[in-house]
């Protein structure tokens, strides 16, 4: 019944605004009015018309805020029903309508939600279909990944226009440890998917080697060229270059669709070759004034026997001075050789409870002696030759228990500084600094098998030493090692990355050179997402950038481990009042480089790419204000996630980036922080573009000229 009553009311009205265009505008303006000036427009026709007219009006008036009642619950709930209904097709399979306004409403969005599920249903039985038929594409795929992460040496694949399409981890580190200025420092690096190897490598030599592989390949030759290179920052790069073969060409020979970079600094291994050589010149040329000075002092001793005792001995002198000083120049070249055979030993990067956890596998194994850890630093990374190292901690294992029968051994890790404390502890009789010496000298044995190494030469190897304590008070003692600390070769994985590393795409083979050009497809383009964290709301008031954060986006993947963030130092204080919003403080920005230096490096972070933030007005407004004292702009396109959210869902309430974020069923940990922030409107922005092509915005331009039209692109700062 009410649902006759409200169509019979709704014809009435149609009837009455039947009666002529008068109604018809009289509503259009009613609708467009706000509430202040409704209540001006009453008060006016109460004072000046007459009581028929005004009962007319009030007819007039009841019918029309009935139209707009009606208005306000099926034509737009149902355009927000539509706008709801393409978010759940396209951004986020999981939202569902809203169950809101008249009964009739609420049954089709009932409706509707009954379908999603259905359809959700389907696509998950699809899904599993596909990934069962993919598992054994993925596991070639992410067993690839993994022997390219584990490699030893910098592996880079790129297509013919020099992007980078896949790296490894050793690459990674490589390229950033070779990184100079403000990027380096905020996590930047020079080598990031979809980005160009000549950046880092003159293009000159690499085309050149590319056109020797072309012509090695058409001889049937082995297509493979090296070259040395400099980067920038003077360090010399060994670069092994060799193709990545695609289909045969027409005429039958292969062809080239990118090639594979393995990578070496052999900087250090130069230089350490050029001391030694200066080592040996020295001896030699160094040497011959002396041999010289000996032999003809000794031919005058053996051809004149009868000379003076006083002429004697000042040859012998001679040779004896001579000799001394051949002595102490070959002592002194040995050291220098001593070094560097030990710079060249292959000591590599090792978390040393890996070292430990080893050591206690055949400890208790072969010994069957109990072994416990105490304070061992999980996160301690040393520089170490595991293989020598956990046969000289077995050694001492054994000895101390043939000789001292100990119960169990104790581990201890300490850090200070550059150097790792490595503690092997036991309780018991204490051993004697013969005893010690004797261990320390003698070819080491364990558990039936010999070293060629004692454990002295163990020490040297890694440039380290080794001593004996007691703890008299607990009545224990303990060997310590001392060893280098190391960085990890290994990152330990971020919280953020899941599934294979952010560093490799097997999809970006068809990756092309593409610019920033307007009519592209939005889909097509790189684009780097920032966010800023400032002193306060106010730019042209003298508010300041505190921490910039930003994020790449290449072939529709947000590049987790491609990141810039960097703190700022605001050099004015920071308000209090901001400080528990976006948590950084005083400590915090103390020290940090000035926006001078770090805006550099962030432009080069953006290069070739196009700009996403959430509401970008303001954070761009603070770059453009230091235009002027730093010489830095940013030119490129800027794309405001607030301003599209406006543009493919005009009916929804909010378009606050909490309010996107829950709306798109996108969840992250913490906000208010630039990085954060800037991961969360990447997301945001991936869910956003199927919305957009719905709505035909396919390219930058059109994504640009609809943000226009959004009533939030007036808002300035």
């Amino acid at each position: 019944m009410k649902a006759k009553a409200r169509f019979l009311i709704a014809i009435a009205v149609l009837g009455l605004l039947m009666t002529g265009p008068f109604v018809v505008t009289t509503f259009l303006i009613w609708v467009e009015m706000q509430e202040t000036e409704r209540k001006q427009l009453l008060d006016l026709l109460l004072s000046r018309l007459p009581i028929g007219t005004l009962m007319t009006l009030f007819g007039f008036a009841i019918g029309v805020g009935v139209l707009h009642n009606l208005f306000k619950q099926y034509v737009e709930g149902l355009r927000g029903m539509a706008e709801q209904l393409r978010l759940m097709l396209g951004a986020n399979r999981n939202f569902r309508v809203k169950l809101q306004g008249p009964p009739e409403v609420q049954k089709v969005a009932q409706a509707a939600n009954d379908l999603a599920a259905q359809r959700d249903a389907l696509i998950d039985d699809v899904e599993t279909r596909i990934a069962e038929a993919n598992a054994s594409v993925e596991a070639e795929k992410n067993r690839l990944a993994a022997l390219m992460s584990e490699l030893a040496q910098a592996v880079v694949v790129c297509n013919l226009d020099g992007r980078i399409l896949l790296y490894n981890n050793r690459a990674r580190l490589q390229f950033k440890a070779l990184s100079q200025g403000p990027t380096s420092a905020a996590g930047g690096a020079l080598i990031g998917l979809g980005r160009s190897i000549f950046s880092i490598l003159e293009k000159n030599q690499i085309e050149h080697s590319l056109e020797i592989i072309r012509q090695r390949l058409i001889g049937g030759k082995s297509a493979l060229a090296n070259f040395v290179t400099t980067t920038r920052g003077g360090q010399l790069l060994r670069v092994q270059m060799v193709p990545v073969l695609s289909v045969a060409g027409d005429e039958g020979e292969p062809a080239m669709g990118g090639f594979v970079l393995t990578v070496d600094n052999i900087t250090r291994t130069l230089e350490e070759e050029a001391r030694r050589d200066n080592a040996l010149h020295s001896l030699t040329e160094g040497s011959r004034a002396a041999l010289g000075s000996i032999r003809a002092a000794v031919a005058n001793l053996i051809d004149y026997p009868d000379m003076d005792q006083e002429l004697r001995e000042r040859f012998v002198k001679v040779v004896d001075d001579e000799a001394s000083r051949m002595s102490k120049r070959l002592d002194q070249t040995m050291n220098e050789f001593a070094d560097a055979m030990k710079t060249r030993w292959p000591l590599e990067d090792v978390l040393a409870m890996d070292i430990i956890s080893a050591a206690q596998r055949r400890i208790e194994d072969k010994l069957k002696l109990p072994t416990k850890t105490e304070e061992v630093d999980d996160s301690l990374w040393i520089k170490a030759d595991s293989f020598s190292l956990v046969f000289a901690l077995v050694f001492i294992a054994e000895r101390l228990q043939d000789h001292y029968q100990i119960r169990d051994l104790r581990f201890r890790t300490v850090c200070e500084g550059k150097l790792a404390y490595l503690d092997l502890i036991w309780i018991g009789q204490a051993i004697s600094s013969e005893t010690f010496y004797s261990w320390e000298m003698e070819t080491m044995q364990a558990l039936g098998e010999t070293s060629s190494l004692s454990l002295r030469d163990v020490i040297d190897r890694h440039g380290g030493e080794i001593w004996y304590q007691r703890e008299k008070a607990a009545h224990r003692a303990f060997f310590r090692f001392v060893l280098p600390v190391a960085v990890p070769v290994t990152e330990v994985a971020d919280e953020r990355s899941t599934g294979r590393p952010e560093y490799y795409d097997f999809d970006l083979f068809k990756f092309e050179d593409k610019s920033i050009d307007l009519d592209r497809k939005l889909s097509e383009l790189t684009y780097t997402v920032f966010d800023t964290e400032t002193t306060g709301l106010e730019p042209s008031n003298g508010d300041e950038i505190i921490q910039i954060g930003g994020v790449r986006i290449v072939n529709n993947r947000l590049l987790k481990q491609e990141i810039f963030n960097q703190i700022v130092d605001p050099e004015r204080p920071l308000k209090p009042e901001s400080i528990p919003i976006h948590g950084i403080t005083e400590d915090m920005v103390r020290g940090q480089p000035n926006i001078d230096i770090v805006l550099p490096g962030f432009h080069a972070f953006c290069e070739e790419t196009v700009l996403i933030a959430h509401n970008a007005a303001f954070d761009m407004r603070f770059l453009q204000l230091k235009e002027e004292r730093t010489g830095i702009r940013f030119t490129q396109p800027v794309l405001d996630t607030l301003l599209l959210s406006a543009v493919v869902s005009p009916n929804q309430e909010s378009h606050k980036l909490d309010a996107l974020l829950e709306r798109l069923g996108i969840s992250i940990n913490t906000r208010h922080n630039a990085l954060d922030d800037a991961l969360a409107t990447g997301e945001v922005f991936l869910k956003l573009l199927p919305l957009l092509e719905e709505q035909g915005i396919v390219t930058v331009r059109q994504a640009l000229e609809a943000s226009e039209k959004t009533y939030f692109s007036r808002i300035k700062y």
